[in-house]
């Protein structure tokens, strides 16, 4: 189908995220998480000893970490949604000057976005791009390097990705060929379906 053929036309389906809902799924995920990835890390660099479980504290780690977790969160989330422009490029071969990227200082987000539609297949790759990149992938640097850190740092990152998981739900039932228009503004997709209508046969 050409792109051109949207113009005007009614979407087939709208997803709208349902934000409270997704709010909750996101705060779920992200103790999930790391309690997963804790428990994880201290089996396997063996932190649980005979003689107990052994952990220690400072105020100055507990300062110096939190300021570092404040920083990191902050560059990731900035990442997360470069990832998804990449996802676009990548996966939709959107040119980057048909994308946009900004923050939202009401709703307290970044976003990414773009005005040409992805086929369903290209769209949700560009959706979980980001989860992989700067949540999975970090949660098995954390792993490998045991930094609780890092591994707090995904977890958040993890589950900040509710919502892009929650419409990788949605779109996992449509057809891969199926178009995907990205809303600008709101947390929605237009869905268009390229089976011929009557006109079309």
């Amino acid at each position: 189908m050409d792109f051109s053929q949207l113009e005007g036309r009614n979407p087939d389906r709208v997803i709208e995220l349902d934000l409270p809902k997704v709010a909750k799924e996101s705060l779920w995920l992200t103790l999930l998480s790391a309690v997963i990835l804790f428990l994880a890390n201290a089996l396997l660099h063996g932190v649980f000893r005979q003689g107990g479980f052994e952990v220690t504290f400072s105020l100055k780690g507990i300062i110096v970490g939190t300021l570092l977790f404040i920083a990191g969160y902050a560059v990731l989330i900035v990442v997360h949604e470069a990832f998804h422009l990449l996802g676009f490029r990548l996966f939709g071969g959107v040119p980057f000057k048909e994308m946009a990227f900004g923050l939202n200082l009401q709703a307290g987000i970044a976003y990414a976005t773009t005005k040409i539609p992805l086929h369903n297949r290209g769209m949700r790759k560009a959706l979980l791009l980001p989860l992989w990149m700067t949540g999975i992938l970090p949660a098995a640097i954390g792993l490998w390097t045991d930094s609780y850190l890092v591994l707090f740092l995904s977890a958040w990152l993890i589950g900040g990705a509710a919502g892009d998981l929650a419409m990788d739900r949605e779109l996992k039932t449509l057809p891969g060929d199926w178009l995907i228009r990205d809303d600008p503004e709101e947390p929605k997709l237009y869905v268009f379906s390229t089976d011929p209508g009557p006109d079309d046969r």
